[in-house]
């Protein structure tokens, strides 16, 4: 057996960390969106808006996410708010990621992109359905 071969052996394992550290770092933005936690500074303090939409989308998102519960249309969707997160809040400050603070919005588009097409990986719900 190649060394490919072996190191291959472990790509549901290494695509189910990939989407559970994805899925607790996005819900973190949706908590402190919601519960201040962790402390933002300023706090988040009207949520009657789209940040609202926003952090639902995070806490309910990442969690069928990071239990890998319907992974494919979740991912499609909050592939798609990312996008749009992006191109709404961060583009209009600079043209360049690094300068309009917009690097986590494109990797987590990218990395649920990802999962659309890849899938839950090991220790998902999804894998338990029928």
């Amino acid at each position: 057996m190649s060394p490919a071969s072996r190191i291959a052996e472990y790509q549901p394992l290494a695509l189910a960390a990939l989407r559970i550290m994805t899925a607790l770092q996005f819900i973190e933005h949706g908590t402190q969106k919601f519960f201040n936690f962790p402390p933002a500074d300023p706090p988040f303090d009207n949520l009657m808006n789209i940040l609202g939409v926003a952090g639902f989308l995070e806490v309910v998102g990442g969690l069928l996410i990071l239990v890998g519960l319907f992974t494919r249309p979740t991912a499609f969707v909050l592939c798609g708010f990312m996008a749009v997160a992006y191109f709404m809040a961060h583009f209009p400050v600079s043209f360049w990621p690094v300068n309009n603070r917009g690097d986590a919005a494109i990797s987590f588009c990218f990395i649920f992109l990802y999962l659309v097409f890849a899938g839950p990986g090991a220790f998902a719900l999804d894998n338990r359905r029928t």
